[in-house]
């Protein structure tokens, strides 16, 4: 093989990944450093998300003494404490009757950072007076609840109470005892248990 040949021109040595990573890093922030700035150390309060770039020496020399809280009060890192729990996100108190107070100072009923909001918005009423006065949703009948409670002279809307109350009553008067033995009402009889049965295993009283 001649030392010129077309060959050798083709071999390529793989570059080393950190040289070139070290090449294309920023210069290290530390005064006086050359070396590359490979690590990351946060810049601190009030400036989340910004990073130094530090050699890993001086990341380590910067890490040991770094403090997130330095220059605040005993108070203020409670208050940040308490405002974690939440995620600093705004909270509000409800009061016992589920009313919310419009014309009430709601920076006393809030977390931290939160006091600047005047009230607490409800736009759907979800905690006014409207959720009390809503009407109770119709329940939706299956074909042999609804013909049950036909049997029993009820409507949709009958509650447990009233359907025992009905059911007691039918007996009562269809009851073979109170009739001479009507075939006609042990019939009727015979339909009010059933359906008072079916109400029962369906969870309507």
């Amino acid at each position: 093989m001649k030392p010129y040949s077309k060959y050798f021109e083709k071999i390529r040595i793989r570059p080393d990944p950190k040289a070139e990573a070290k090449s294309r890093a920023p210069r290290c922030q530390w005064d006086g450093c050359d070396e590359a700035g490979l690590h990351r150390a946060p810049v601190g309060r009030h400036a989340e998300g910004h990073y130094f770039r530090f050699c890993v020496d001086h990341a380590r020399q910067y890490n040991k003494g770094y403090n997130y809280f330095s220059g605040l009060s005993d108070s203020e890192v409670a208050r940040y404490q308490k405002e974690a729990l939440t995620g600093h996100r705004p909270t509000w108190k409800i009061t016992g009757n589920g009313e919310a107070r419009a014309a009430a100072d709601f920076s006393t009923y809030r977390s931290g950072r939160a006091a600047y909001h005047n009230r607490m918005g409800d736009p759907f009423n979800l905690f006014g007076e409207q959720q009390a006065a809503r009407k109770p949703r119709e329940k939706r009948l299956k074909p042999l609840e609804a013909k049950a409670l036909e049997t029993l002279g009820l409507g949709a809307q009958a509650t447990g109470e009233e359907i025992k109350s009905r059911y007691k009553n039918l007996v009562k008067q269809h009851h073979p005892d109170a009739n001479g033995g009507d075939r006609g009402s042990e019939d009727r009889l015979r339909s009010v248990l059933e359906a008072y049965r079916l109400l029962k295993q369906a969870g309507f009283c």
